[in-house]
């Protein structure tokens, strides 16, 4: 299946310059939506994951569905403020700004092996950060795995030597 044909292109948002990559055709189409969650699915079958999280919005989107798929539970990260218990804190660049992400500290047991999910790495700076909460909780970062890749961005170059999985390529 072509996912390419699923993702819509906006030009100059969510600001003038940025490329926006749109997954809610994919999402809208069943076929394409099950076919992207059961390729990072079987991309996590032989990583003896416990936990997959996602960080806010789009990788709750696609981390539930792969959670669902391999009967593991869901972790998400948020923007400050929109947890309700106590939480860890990690600050990151992104392309237009800087940000801070936050995981409820009970989110991952220490040794639990974790696939991060997200619909885009573009700068690496969301991934990072989430790796980041993900290690101080303990957690053990088995992969990564993403929808779309902005290789021009070089977001991958913020990851280390992390196992990950990408489906389409911008």
């Amino acid at each position: 299946m072509e996912l390419k044909d699923y993702i819509a292109t906006i030009e100059d948002y969510p600001q003038k310059g940025i490329v926006f990559r749109d997954i809610s055709p994919l999402m809208a189409d069943g076929n394409a939506y099950k076919y992207a969650v059961t390729e990072i699915a079987q991309y996590a079958q032989d990583k003896q994951i416990d936990m997959i999280v996602g960080p806010e919005a789009r990788g709750f989107i696609i981390g539930c569905p792969v959670a669902y798929q391999l009967g593991v539970g869901f972790a998400p990260v948020r923007k400050p403020g929109k947890l309700p218990r106590e939480v860890v804190s990690a600050e990151y660049e992104k392309e237009y700004g800087t940000d801070t992400l936050t995981m409820h500290l009970d989110a991952i047991k220490p040794g639990q092996r974790v696939l991060i999910v997200d619909d885009l790495l573009a700068t690496g700076g969301t991934m990072k950060a989430t790796i980041e909460l993900v290690e101080k909780l303990g957690g053990v970062v088995a992969g990564l795995a993403f929808l779309i890749e902005l290789d021009e961005l070089q977001g991958r170059k913020n990851l280390g030597n992390y196992d990950y999985k990408v489906l389409m390529h911008y």
